[in-house]
C-alpha cells in the first residue's frame, strides 16, 4: 500500500499571502463602520448638518489614520514576503501572531475615536500597532537568519539594511505609545521621522559590522 503523502519541513507561502491578504482587506473595510449617519443626530437645515459633520472629525480622523498605517502594514508584508520563498510552522505561528493585532485594529480605532479624553483609550492603538510592528520584526528576524534557507535571494546587506529597517519601526512605535498619553492620534506624526531613523540605524548597524570584518 502507498503511503500518504506528508508535508516537508518547509511550505510554500502561497496560501499564507493570500490568508494575509483576505485578512488585511477584512480589518480594512470593518474600519469604516464606525463612519455611520447614525452618529449625527437629526437634522433641519444645512447649519446643522455641517455640525453633525463636524462632530464626526476625530472618528474621521482616526480612521485616517488607522486607515493608512494598515495600508503601510499590509505593504510591508508583501514586500517581506517578495523575499521569503518557504517556510515552516514557527514562521506561519508568527504570522498568525502579526495577523491577531491586525484584526484587532477596528476595536482599538474606535477606543481611540469614542474614549480620546481617556489616556487608556488613546493609548491602546498606538500599543496594537507597536505589537504588530514588534511581532513583524520578530517575524522577520526568524525568517533572514543566515541558518535558515526561507530568504535564500537576500544578500548580507540586504539582510542587515532591513533588520535596521524593522528594528527602527519598532523604536518608533515604541515613541508614538509614549507619545500618545498626551497627543492622543496625533502622535502617530513620529512616524514622518522613519526615513532619517532608518539611515541612522543602517549606518550604525554597517559601522558595527566593518569593525568586526577588521
Amino acid at each position: 500500500m502507498r503511503r500518504p503523502l506528508r508535508p516537508g519541513p518547509t511550505l510554500s507561502t502561497r496560501r499564507l499571502e493570500a490568508y494575509t491578504d483576505g485578512v488585511f482587506a477584512i480589518a480594512a473595510t470593518i474600519l469604516v463602520l464606525d463612519l455611520t449617519t447614525s452618529r449625527i443626530p437629526a437634522v433641519t437645515s444645512n447649519g446643522e448638518l455641517g455640525q453633525g459633520l463636524l462632530s464626526l472629525s476625530t472618528t474621521a480622523t482616526t480612521f485616517v489614520i488607522s486607515f493608512l498605517l494598515l495600508c503601510l502594514l499590509w505593504s510591508i508584508h508583501v514586500r517581506q514576503f517578495e523575499f521569503i520563498v518557504r517556510m515552516n510552522h514557527r514562521l506561519m505561528t508568527l504570522n498568525s501572531i502579526r495577523l491577531l493585532g491586525v484584526v484587532t485594529i477596528p476595536f482599538t480605532t474606535g477606543l481611540a475615536s469614542d474614549y480620546n479624553e481617556y489616556v487608556l483609550g488613546r493609548i491602546l492603538l498606538p500599543a496594537n500597532f507597536f505589537f504588530i510592528t514588534v511581532v513583524s520584526a520578530c517575524q522577520w528576524f526568524y525568517a533572514t537568519s543566515e541558518t535558515r534557507t526561507f530568504v535564500p535571494n537576500l544578500d548580507d546587506r540586504q539582510r542587515s539594511d532591513s533588520r535596521s529597517d524593522s528594528v527602527s519601526a519598532a523604536v518608533l512605535a515604541g515613541v508614538v505609545v509614549v507619545f500618545s498619553t498626551v497627543a492622543g492620534f496625533w502622535a502617530f506624526l513620529v512616524f514622518l521621522l522613519d526615513p532619517p531613523l532608518s539611515r541612522l540605524v543602517r549606518n550604525t548597524a554597517r559601522r558595527r559590522s566593518a569593525e568586526v570584518g577588521k
